[in-house]
């Protein structure tokens, strides 16, 4: 949480219906940038550095389907409204990081059934490394656009140490039982 904003990014988007890959690839891009949906066609996001690619992103997504994307500069008429899409954000921000702690969760129970069923072998300690690097990127991702600093935030970053640990304990376990061999 580096930048508090007080203004925001409001994006109209139009986009014709069909073919519906465009609205659809806007769509997700707006979802993988965090955007907070306001209603049909409109998005916000904090107005801070870390939105700008997704926002030109999202632009260049909808003109190469023949919409096009209005981006406004906003901010609430007073402070209850400005809080409120704070708060509105930041609950989306919470349900990704309980997302992610799930994870977490799941990493942590494969990495105790790999000890359990003394599954030794190198080719499973490198789907573990490519598993805790998908939970690092998206702790970096999430981080990025958690800039309000959602409850959830400062366990996830526990949890994910704790998973870089887990890994190491089996790292050991695996060249320990390789070099018995």
């Amino acid at each position: 949480m580096t930048e508090k904003p007080g203004k925001w990014q409001v994006l109209v988007v139009r986009v014709p219906a069909a073919p519906s890959r465009h609205r659809v690839a806007v769509w997700r891009e707006l979802r993988r940038i965090g955007a907070l949906s306001l209603g049909q066609g409109t998005w916000a996001v904090p107005d801070v550095a870390g939105f700008a690619d997704g926002i030109r992103r999202t632009v260049e997504l909808a003109a190469r389907g023949g919409g096009e994307v209005v981006v406004l500069d906003a901010t609430g008429r007073g402070d209850r409204d400005g809080a409120r899409l704070e708060e509105l954000f930041t609950a989306e921000r919470e349900d990704e990081w309980r997302e992610f702690l799930a994870d977490c969760g799941k990493f942590d129970a494969e990495i105790d059934k790999e000890i359990r069923v003394e599954k030794f072998t190198m080719a499973e300690l490198e789907e573990e490394e490519q598993s805790l690097e998908r939970l690092r990127r998206w702790h970096r991702d999430l981080k990025i656009r958690d800039v309000f600093g959602a409850p959830s935030a400062t366990e996830a970053e526990v949890r994910l140490k704790h998973c870089a640990e887990r890994l190491t304990e089996y790292t050991e376990l695996v060249f320990q039982a390789l070099h018995q061999m």
